[in-house]
Order: structure tokens, then sequence, then C-alpha cells
């Protein structure tokens, strides 16, 4: 059954932290992010929709198999979502068939008990910063292999990586990392258009209305990001830590979602 001639009752999201929802409000006053918009979205058409968001900031796609698979599993999902790979890109020893191997697992697992399951692939880094530019031959790697591991078990994938719009500097944050409420919008879009659900459509893959992003950085302001934003990541790196040492899942019960009106931007 397609999203349109099926009503979705438990949804599941694993992941990182762009499933967590960081770039679409704070640890202060909450984190929205795109799986919840997405819940939301849901609700509007299953009412009796319940949902939990396992996801935690940092995961690399073996903790996200090792940490919150079996608690996905035991919430008896209809629908899930996977979507992690971007830690495992940005270290020194990626490997894009091991993290293709922890996502098919998680794929297979969740199929195996009836869950519908989608996925996206990932954009070129390189189009977001210049500094990513080296890293560009494992996005598309990876991609190559979550639509393998995906058609192998019956995914569902969001083809977020052929649209220009997806690294529009107004759909990411000034980290460059994680997506902002515009690009939370748009990635719950995108899902909602691959899985088929009432109401979805492409315009996800449109120019926003929002106002113009600023031109691009140039190499001082490059300097200065990296300066900001990489130079932390490295240091946590090196110090064997990571943003989400200490945390836990921010929804890890199956709770009712209030449908939200709010129409795309």
């Amino acid at each position: 059954m397609t999203g349109a001639d099926r009503p979705y009752l438990r949804y599941v999201a694993l992941g990182d932290s762009q499933t967590e929802g960081l770039g679409d409000g704070d640890d202060t006053t909450g984190l929205r992010g795109w799986a919840d918009r997405l819940a939301e979205h849901l609700a509007r058409h299953s009412p009796g929709l319940r949902y939990a968001n396992l996801a935690v900031r940092g995961r690399l796609a073996a903790q996200v198999h090792a940490e919150q698979l079996a608690p996905a599993l035991e919430l008896r999902p209809d629908l899930a979502t996977v979507v992690v790979g971007v830690n495992d890109l940005l270290r020194p020893r990626f490997d894009a068939d091991a993290v293709a191997g922890h996502l098919e697992a998680m794929f297979a697992a969740l199929t195996a008990r009836g869950a519908r399951v989608a996925t996206l692939t990932f954009p070129d880094l390189a189009r977001i910063t210049p500094l990513a530019r080296p890293l560009a031959p494992r996005v598309t790697a990876l991609n190559d292999r979550v639509r393998r591991a995906a058609h192998r078990h019956g995914v569902t994938v969001a083809e977020t990586a052929h649209h220009p719009v997806v690294t529009d500097a107004r759909l990411w944050t000034p980290d460059r990392l994680h997506a902002s409420p515009l690009g939370h919008r748009r990635i719950a879009a995108a899902m909602a258009h691959a899985l088929g659900l009432p109401g979805s459509d492409d315009s996800w893959t449109r120019p926003p209305a929002a106002p113009e992003a600023p031109a691009p950085a140039d190499v001082l302001g490059e300097l200065r990001w990296a300066a900001a934003y990489l130079g932390p990541w490295l240091g946590r790196r090196l110090r064997g830590r990571s943003s989400g040492d200490g945390r836990t899942a921010k929804r890890p019960h199956l709770l009712p979602v209030q449908a939200d009106a709010q129409g795309e931007s």
C-alpha cells in the first residue's frame, strides 16, 4: 500500500542530530526537526498516530544500530525512518561498506517486522562548504550503497541528493552541518513525497521563497567558519568525545501527535 491508502499508527524515527532536530529550535525551548514535522503531517491524516524519536546527536551508524534498533523493534512501528551516516563521513577512517552494512541490517530487521521504512540520500557537502570538497567521493559512495540496500529490502528513498535546492544556504544553519528550520521543513516534505502521503508533492524541490542568502563566503569567511565550528568539532574528536555524550532519546516512547496545519514555504 502507498501512504495515500494506508493509515500509519506507530511511527519511529532512528538516527543522529538531523533526526533529533538540531538546527530547528534549541535545547532550551525544545527541538522540532524534520521527523517531528513528518509526524505532524502524518497525524493530519491519521489522527490516532503515535510517534517516538530515538535519535541522538553525534551518533555513528554502528551506534544507531546497536542502541536504537532493539528499542525501535519493541515499539512495533508500522512506519520507521532510518537516517544516519554524515558523522561517519566526517571521520578519518570512513568505511562506506561498513556504514551501509549497519544501515542494511536495520532495514532488514524493521521490514521483516512489517514496518514500512524510509531513508534518504545525502547532498554534496562541497556545495555547502568548499572545505568539504575532499568528502565528495565519500558522499557518492555512501549514497550508492544506501540505494542498493534500500532496493534489496523495499525501503523508500527520498532522493534529496539529486536536487540543487538541498545545498541552498538558506536550508542550513551557520555551522553548515545541520539543517535550518526551513531545511527541516524541506526534508520532511521530501520524505512525505517519497512515501506518497496525502497532501505531499514535489514543491520541496523548488527554490524557497525565503529571502536570499548572503553571497558565498570568501577565504577569510571560510577561515572564520573553520575556527567557529570545524575546530571545536575536531577538538571533540581528538579527545574521543561526542556532542551526544550523556544524552538519551528525546522521545523514547510512542506518544500522540498534534497535527500541524502550517504549510510548507
